[in-house]
């Protein structure tokens, strides 16, 4: 017997405006719009704030009694700022999670490895990092997804989880995940730093806000801007990785903080040679 297709907030608040509406509209038309207007202004406003779940689940952070945080990056590996990345983790003892791009995995293979060779996550960032790409059709999200999969799957791993570019959602986004056992990660805190655009005073922006539980949204991409500099940038993530305990906070992997695994293992082999 197949699994029976969850309701969505979407379509039980679309029912209650509906019901809403035609009872009011004997009353007052104007009123019966204003409801239908209401429901279609938070379908329209809904991609843009993935943490009211209207169209499917998110989960933006963990449990708020652990004292525990989890630190993600988005849109590398670049070589001009991951390998540093990597060393500075380490000197921490973190362990973060690393949403890739399939395009950037293709590019550079020996990164992901480094990544996964030191104990980091590596979830589904599409293949492209299409920001548009929910606004294209489902056949092109599942394709976004699953090239995405396909290529992560050489390194001897299936994501299980999916974060999508520039954090939008759409309604076609939970049937593709849910076909593929995959869950979407959003983010409690961030800067902004706008993929690395605006780093200054990054650390500080974070550290200010920054409570139990939160998932950490910073990135390890090299934007095309001459005012970017790695050596800010490091000194910033440094700030944070820093910052976290004074503030009585220790940073955990991912999974630990939400409580599921992140990846799977494949039989196949990884491309570390």
């Amino acid at each position: 017997m197949k699994n029976k297709r969850a309701i969505a907030p979407a379509e039980i608040l679309g029912i209650i405006c509906g019901v809403a509406a035609a009872g009011l509209f004997s009353i007052s038309p104007y009123l019966s719009a204003a409801v239908l207007s209401a429901f279609v202004a938070a379908c329209l406003a809904a991609p843009f704030f993935p943490p009211t779940g209207l169209f499917l689940p998110v989960i933006r952070r963990g449990r708020r009694d652990t004292s525990s945080v989890a630190v993600t990056f988005d849109d590398g590996p670049d070589s001009r700022t991951t390998p540093f990345l990597l060393e500075l983790l380490a000197r921490f003892g973190v362990h973060a999670t690393f949403f890739i791009p399939g395009k950037k995995a293709l590019a550079h293979p020996e990164l992901v490895n480094s990544i996964l060779g030191a104990g980091h996550a590596i979830g589904n960032h599409t293949f492209t990092h299409d920001v548009l790409v929910m606004l294209k059709s489902q056949k092109t999200l599942a394709c976004e997804i699953d090239d995405a999969q396909k290529v992560l799957g050489d390194f001897g791993l299936t994501p299980l989880t999916f974060r999508p570019p520039a954090g939008v959602v759409n309604p076609k986004l939970g049937a593709v995940l849910k076909n593929r056992e995959m869950v979407c990660i959003h983010y409690s805190r961030r800067g902004p730093d706008i993929g690395n655009r605006w780093i200054q005073g990054l650390s500080g922006k974070i550290l200010a806000k920054i409570r139990s539980g939160d998932i950490v949204l910073l990135h390890d991409c090299c934007p095309q801007s001459a005012s970017f500099s790695v050596e800010i940038w490091l000194a910033e993530i440094e700030k944070i990785l820093a910052g976290l305990p004074e503030k009585g906070l220790r940073v955990v992997p991912l999974g630990e903080l939400i409580e599921r695994p992140l990846m799977k293992e494949n039989i196949r082999k990884s491309q570390a040679d």
